[in-house]
């Protein structure tokens, strides 16, 4: 089994209930096991902030599939609770990110392992701390809770 971190995000609609259910959903999938999951954070809108604020959390999942099969599940989980792509960082029902996979560094068209900006975002990494602060980061050999704390002193990762 592997073992992955997803970042979750929503701030159209009930959020909360988005949240739960995206969860739900994951852990409904035959290779996908949630095995830890934060708390929820309200944050303000990150990068479009003419919108409303969101709710984001992280989930630990074990899985049997690969990164690219993780991903056309969670595409298919914001495709059913009524995800619409209208404009990048726009509001959404529900965003569901695969932050980290096991120890893999990945960079294809439609999928970068690990994110490859999740360095840079408190609401990403508060709620990803929580559950997985010693986990290392494979691009910057760091752990998640040290890049935490990076961010907020202001110091520029690379």
């Amino acid at each position: 089994m592997a073992v992955a971190y997803l970042g979750l995000g929503s701030n159209l609609g009930n959020r909360r209930e988005n949240l739960d259910s995206a969860v739900r959903r994951l852990d409904e999938q035959s290779e996908i096991s949630v095995t830890e999951r934060s708390s929820l954070y309200e944050t303000e809108p990150y990068g479009k902030t003419d919108q409303p604020d969101f709710i984001n959390m992280c989930v630990e999942v074990e899985t049997r599939i690969s990164p690219l099969e993780l991903l056309e599940n969670v595409l298919a989980i914001e495709h059913e609770l009524g995800r619409v792509r209208k404009e990048v960082w726009g509001p959404r029902t529900i965003d569901i990110d695969i932050l980290l996979y096991e120890d893999l560094e990945l960079s294809l068209d439609d999928l970068s392992i690990p994110h490859t900006e999740m360095h840079k975002r408190a609401f990403v990494l508060d709620p990803l701390a929580e559950i997985a602060g010693g986990r290392i980061h494979p691009g910057f050999g760091k752990t998640v809770q040290t890049l935490k704390e990076e961010l907020e002193a202001g110091e520029k990762n690379v």
